[in-house]
């Protein structure tokens, strides 16, 4: 199965030799949501044996809500060993096994009590008189702690001071006209575990506290992993940090003091109003509570884990309001998110990986991809997934393949359903064998990234009223132009901290964005930098729009992966070198091209400057007198069996006008008369651009094109399969199989299951029995979209073409 860490390749030797057929390291793995819990051990077993047979390489089990009947609660005696088995299972299938510890998210349940949960710090702020006051400390609600109060003199007080509290009482001493009170009180915030399964309802814990940490330890992930056997597990997980509100722990007056060197409690009311001053407490409160999540939190897991001898796996970033350097404290860097041009999750993750040495980023991909479920298509994937490459990713875990019986349609509320029942699954090897490729080559060699791009920490504190997502307010400060001409540019970035100049040498161009507060150990460090506010005038000119690059630097050579992001057709000159080895990573083959570069739409290549010679086929190009004949339209006539016997069809031929509801495949039959000659394809088209889905929400990909064949097809002549489309170039060599004179071809389209999803009746009452059962734990995203602009079926006549089109 491989280790996600320590496979530097040496040389290109290495990695040409074995990019073909890959290590398993780096193949596609698959959250796998068991609901309820409800599961069943030979389904258990059949579904990873899918997943082996497509090229997965392991799946991550996430404990989500019920979807029907609970089998067995969340870490009852039963659920344990139904995963102790599918731990084993995938053992024997060469598959990964990582584990949540805990459902939903974030971390907490049952066993978290008071003491131990996510709490904030609430404010009462109330207008008084010169009279002296005995204010009585009242618990609005179970668990309120009082912190301090403070008085003020006048209708806006300029500075406070803080009161006696005692015996349940605040005193307020008289003063000379209108004043302001302020009470800080420490408030459990609340908040519940997020789409918790039976059993693992409760409180969020505390991520500030060692104590709570430790009882969460305790209660869900040492049973958990001992279930699953230490030995069969890749890693334990924590997935996004969403602890919402959550700006205080019980021991945080005192670690305040230790780390910072003065007492909070008396200029606790500066966090809530401007003062001189009152900035710095802000950024000090803020850096503590960092700290204390990092330390308090993340090392905690990462040391029990290391006990075991398994890696911890985390999603460092939302609230609290985790650093990009907060990943040292763990194993395995992951983050999620799309937007190459952009600064989504998975670049403060790649970023942390550079700046402390980890080879392997992980993300969590597909994410509300084509909402809603199964409208996804394969070229929805590839597409996202090179979104994540470009940003650094190189290990993809599919968001995801639920868990369902044979006889339900179980499917997770906002999230691609990646799974065997997709009508286009047969394709799906070639899908996930094409990701390996990329995935493994990216983790080889180390990244080269030209440029920094400094996360101000520090502005985001220092205007913070309350909990902070770092990642969220870093990113809108940085805003999206320096990102984007940079990637633009053709060259890359990392983003850095002020506790990763610890660590990264300094020197090279950093851009720090107007004005910002900048600590004194960075300015020592940006000092022996190039530090820039904008990059006007530094950039190179780009490739070509929507392309972007990634770069890996190995031993003897660099190796460029480039993508094509759009849905146009993109030729430019590539101009680092004179001449190239092109890697295909549909296919594993490698040839020499010159600079002259042509991606299709969403297409991606791998470039390695050689001193080689260029073969003598053109790069650019399908039409004759550019090395290809087009030989002519196959129009048939066609025959179409959806599988009760074949019957004549004119193409072009939609599924929707005729069968709305038919998800599955269907068979294209024809003869047709085709020249011996060397090399000789099928091409069905080029497919058209379309506009992004209107209901779809932001973070939500969609591959801006419409196929001509709706939306995966198998080609077959004279009974041979020559191959597969499912994105561009949709176009098949067919050279083995053919014979000069009369040929058979079957052409199977493969469309997705969104169309049977339309017209399920069933599934609205599952929601709403599990959701009078278990209450109201989720809700099912844009199904009322499933049918929306689908086209599925043989969508135009294939063309012949004599020659090589490459």
């Amino acid at each position: 199965m491989g280790d996600w860490e320590g496979r530097l390749m040496a040389t290109l030797d290495d990695v040409r030799r074995q990019f073909r057929n890959p290590p398993a390291d780096g193949r596609p793995m698959m959250r796998w949501w068991w609901f309820g819990p409800s599961v069943e051990r030979g389904e258990i077993e059949r579904q990873l044996r899918a997943m082996a047979a497509a090229g997965l390489g392991g799946v991550e089990v996430a404990f989500v809500y019920p979807m029907g009947p609970v089998t067995a609660e969340f870490g009852s005696a039963a659920l344990l060993a139904d995963l102790g088995y599918a731990a084993r299972t995938a053992r024997q299938l060469g598959l990964r096994f990582d584990l949540t510890l805990g459902s939903g998210w974030s971390y907490g349940g049952g066993h978290i009590g008071a003491e131990h949960a996510a709490r904030g710090l609430g404010w009462d702020r109330r207008e008084i008189g010169a009279a002296e006051l005995q204010v009585p400390v009242v618990e609005a609600w179970p668990g309120d702690e009082i912190v301090a109060a403070f008085v003020g003199e006048g209708a806006a007080p300029a500075a406070y001071e803080e009161l006696v509290v005692d015996g349940g009482v605040i005193h307020v001493p008289p003063g000379k006209g209108p004043r302001e009170v302020l009470i800080a009180t420490s408030r459990l915030t609340g908040q519940n575990v997020k789409r918790a399964a039976a059993g693992a309802e409760g409180p969020v814990l505390d991520h500030y506290s060692v104590g709570a940490a430790e009882k969460h330890i305790a209660a869900v992930a040492e049973p958990f992993l001992r279930a699953a056997g230490p030995e069969l597990v890749g890693s334990v997980f924590c997935d996004s940090v969403e602890v919402y509100g959550a700006d205080w722990t019980p021991e945080l007056l005192k670690e305040f003091t230790a780390r910072r060197g003065y007492s909070l409690q008396p200029r606790l009311w500066e966090l809530l109003v401007d003062a001189p001053g009152a900035q710095q407490v802000r950024i000090d409160f803020q850096r503590t509570l960092a700290e204390l999540y990092e330390e308090n939190f993340v090392a905690v897991f990462q040391r029990w884990a290391a006990g075991h001898g398994v890696p911890f796996r985390i999603q460092s970033y939302g609230e609290p309001g985790a650093t990009v350097s907060s990943y040292r404290s763990a194993d395995l860097f992951e983050g999620e998110g799309w937007g190459w041009t952009r600064v989504p999750e998975t670049r403060w993750a790649a970023s942390a990986a550079a700046a402390y040495g980890r080879q392997v980023v992980s993300a969590e991909v597909w994410t509300w991809v084509h909402s809603p479920s199964f409208r996804a298509t394969p070229l929805d994937l590839q597409a996202e997934a090179h979104e994540h490459f470009l940003s650094g990713v190189n290990q993809l875990i599919g968001h995801g393949w639920p868990y369902s019986p044979a006889s339900a349609g179980w499917i997770f509320y906002a999230a691609g359903a990646l799974d065997d029942r997709n009508p286009w699954w047969p394709v799906a090897g070639e899908l996930f064998g094409a990701l390996h490729r990329v995935s493994w080559l990216l983790q080889q060699g180390t990244p080269v990234r030209d440029v920094k791009v400094y996360v101000p920490a520090s502005d985001v504190y220092a205007e913070a009223r309350g909990s902070v997502n770092l990642y969220r307010a870093a990113r809108d400060r940085i805003g999206v132009e320096v990102p984007r001409q940079i990637r633009e540019s053709g060259l890359d970035f990392d983003l850095v901290d002020d506790d990763a100049v610890e660590v990264l040498q300094p020197g090279g161009l950093v851009v720090v964005p107007e004005g910002a507060i900048v600590p004194e150990r960075t300015r020592a460090w940006l000092a022996q930098c190039e530090v820039v506010s904008d990059l006007a005038g530094r950039l190179p000119d780009g490739l070509a729009p929507d392309v972007g690059v990634v770069r890996r630097r190995l031993d003897d050579g660099d190796v460029y992966f480039l993508a094509n992001t759009g849905n146009e057709v993109r030729s430019f000159r590539f101009e680092v070198a004179d001449a190239f080895e092109r890697w295909d990573a549909a296919t594993g083959e490698t040839r020499v091209v010159g600079s002259s570069v042509t991606l299709q739409p969403y297409e991606s290549v791998v470039l390695v400057p050689t001193a080689g010679e260029v073969g003598a086929e053109p790069e650019v190009g399908l039409v004759a007198g550019q090395g290809v004949e087009v030989v002519g339209r196959v129009d048939g006539p066609w025959l179409v069996d959806f599988g009760a016997g074949p019957e004549p069809v004119a193409l072009p031929h939609r599924w929707e006008d005729s069968r709305p509801a038919y998800s599955g495949s269907a068979a294209y039959l024809t003869e047709v008369e085709l020249p011996a000659a060397a090399q000789v394809f099928l091409d069905f088209g080029d497919g058209e651009p379309v506009e992004r889905a209107e209901y779809l929400p932001e973070n939500s990909f969609q591959a801006l094109l419409l196929p001509p064949v709706g939306v995966a097809a198998e080609v077959w002549v004279n009974d041979v399969r020559c191959g597969s489309v499912w994105a561009p170039p949709y176009r098949v060599e067919v050279t083995d199989a053919v014979r000069a004179g009369k040929n058979a071809v079957r052409v199977v389209v493969h469309n997705t299951r969104a169309n049977a999803l339309a017209a399920d009746q069933e599934l609205a009452a599952v929601v709403e029995a599990v959701t009078a059962e278990y209450g109201n734990r989720f809700e099912l995203q844009d199904i009322e979209h499933a049918a929306d602009h689908l086209a599925s079926g043989l969508l135009s006549p294939p063309v012949v073409l004599r020659g090589d089109p490459r």
